[in-house]
């Protein structure tokens, strides 16, 4: 089975190792991610804080080069890039003036067919049925399922999961042989894009997430943006400065706990790039 892949410039950068573990998960499942020819940046956080035109220009792009090449459908494993290119398909949609403009603009034709999934979306339609049977190491650990603040609003837009208490990576989560925890930040904001320039308030937002993950007994956190993995992994030390303690609980992509459940290496997953060690027992990693 062929869909097309939209990467962005997160999973080719600072989320390698989300790439990475998307596309060996997709291999043993039977899925060829076939990657957009000519793509670009989504605009993510700084586009539509500065052009509406732009913040929609770019993601249009995007969504017109994949109907452009054929694909009916485009798996976008990043949350913002997949809000941004949802809510804009939904605003030409529904805005035939504005659509003429942003099309002037990008310069390509488009329809409005494309169906835009996130990397959740994709397992659910295209592993969840296989899965089960393609499990070697059940990933038995409690987990607290992580969703931030992309993947389900704006809930009219999106329309993806329960916006207050998503339960679709629970649902996964569980099929692989995890215990998701109840808990009180499933969609709590980790401080997204301000992790340079207020590094101390990401430290305070991540720092309650984690706080109340570790307090519940969640032995990792399970997330599905690259955005959240960053913050909630790589700016540890401001988060341990704010908690005043340390805290060791790992952050994972889903396709990271997914792959071990099903055998991959943790080399294969790129488990070894992520700042907090990973010393689950499935994974037998350290950083040190």
């Amino acid at each position: 089975m062929k869909i097309g892949f939209y990467p962005g410039c997160s999973l080719n950068g600072t989320s390698r190792e989300y790439n990475e573990s998307v596309k060996a998960l997709a291999q043993v499942m039977g899925l060829e991610l076939i990657e957009l020819k000519d793509w670009n940046c989504c605009g993510a956080t700084a586009a539509h804080s500065m052009s509406k035109q732009l913040s929609l220009a770019l993601p249009t792009r995007v969504l017109a080069l994949a109907e452009q090449q054929g694909f009916q459908e485009i798996v976008v494993p990043c949350a913002s890039c997949y809000n941004r290119l949802s809510v804009a398909q939904y605003e030409l949609l529904n805005n035939e003036v504005l659509k003429d403009e942003i099309l002037t603009t990008v310069g390509i034709r488009y329809l409005g067919n494309v169906k835009i999934l996130n990397v959740i979306q994709m397992i659910e339609k295209y592993m969840l049925d296989a899965l089960k049977e393609k499990i070697v190491r059940p990933f038995a650990h409690q987990v607290a399922c992580y969703y931030g603040c992309l993947l389900v609003r704006p809930h009219k837009i999106l329309n993806f999961d329960r916006l207050e208490d998503p339960q679709s990576m629970d649902k996964i989560m569980s099929l692989i042989g995890a215990t998701p925890i109840d808990w009180a930040f499933k969609t709590e904001c980790c401080g997204a894009g301000l992790s340079v320039s207020r590094t101390d308030l990401v430290g305070r937002l991540s720092g309650n997430i984690l706080k109340d993950a570790d307090d519940r007994g969640a032995e990792a956190v399970i997330v599905a943006c690259p955005m959240c993995h960053s913050n909630l992994d790589m700016r540890r030390p401001a988060i341990n400065y704010y908690l005043a303690k340390p805290v060791t609980i790992p952050v994972l992509y889903i396709t990271q706990a997914i792959g071990l459940a099903v055998g991959l290496t943790p080399k294969e997953l790129g488990l070894g790039r992520h700042f907090v060690a990973v010393n689950l027992k499935e994974a037998e990693v350290c950083l040190k």
